[in-house]
């Protein structure tokens, strides 16, 4: 039985020119160009973290900050231009499957099914936004993670709408790209399903080490619990759902709260 390369896909000896060596050296220029990179960055930026004087609570990172702070019409364009941007790995995603004869909708994040992924998605993040949150706190508390501002963003008319965008970017890239492609690619490379369910998860914590070491437990878990659904469901659509209304409620809930409630923590 081959191994587990994802819903719809095709032996790549079947296709002409793709050789495992030109899948393996595509699925890395993906990776480098996009996650692989960021968790790269992410451990460097932990390295910092954890040889700066203090412990790692008393330190924050802070996510969808202003770029051109005072300039409201130039920041929002370049809030604009950093969630288009970040979406281009997915776009060269979708360019190689389709050069194999399919598609995104092989990985099953296309319209045809829009509100089962919704359905599906919204319990996904109900479950894990609740556990997800006490772990946050409880990492936190015990110095294995620094304060994370998820926004700090201006007090302008567009904040909402950017942080919606934002959610829904770093879902799509996530999703699509460190569940359906890489287990893909990883299945044709004649990788096990424990190995490369090991290696998305791996790399889902990674990226997220930024945050310290609960960061990167707390994330490897929901890449367990991702690959394990997509697996069974045969589609990324409710997962890219979950992850949108995981980051909305993260983004907006904290625009909206920081600082009139006690128990979440600012910078």
């Amino acid at each position: 039985m081959q191994a587990e390369a994802g819903p719809g896909a095709a032996d790549p000896h079947a296709r002409a020119g793709l050789t495992r060596t030109v899948l393996r050296s595509e699925m890395l220029l993906v990776l480098a160009l996009s996650l692989g990179a960021s968790g790269v960055s992410a451990l460097i930026s932990f390295i910092g973290s954890v040889t700066r004087p203090g412990g790692l609570k008393d330190q924050a990172a802070t996510l969808n900050a202003s770029a051109a702070p005072g300039r409201p019409w130039l920041d929002l364009a370049w809030q604009l231009f950093g969630i288009a941007t970040a979406l281009v790995p997915v776009a060269l995603v979708a360019h190689f499957l389709m050069r194999e004869g399919e598609g995104l909708r092989t990985l099953g994040f296309d319209r045809t099914r829009p509100w089962s992924d919704l359905a599906r998605g919204a319990v996904i993040a109900a479950v894990i936004g609740s556990t997800g949150i006490a772990f946050y706190l409880a990492a936190r508390g015990l110095g294995f993670n620094l304060t994370v501002v998820p926004e700090a963003l201006p007090g302008v008319w567009w904040k909402f709408p950017v942080l919606i965008l934002s959610a829904a970017e770093n879902a799509i890239v996530e999703e699509v790209i460190v569940v359906g492609y890489l287990l893909r690619r990883l299945g044709q490379l004649g990788w096990s399903p424990g190995a490369a369910l090991a290696a998305s998860s791996v790399l889902r914590g990674s990226y997220h080490l930024y945050q310290g070491i609960g960061g990167f437990i707390g994330n490897m878990v929901m890449g367990v619990v991702f690959v394990w659904l997509y697996r069974r469901w045969g589609r990324v659509g409710p997962l890219v759902a979950a992850h949108t209304l995981l980051d909305i409620g993260a983004f907006v809930g904290y625009a909206l709260l920081a600082g009139k409630v006690d128990w979440l923590p600012t910078a």
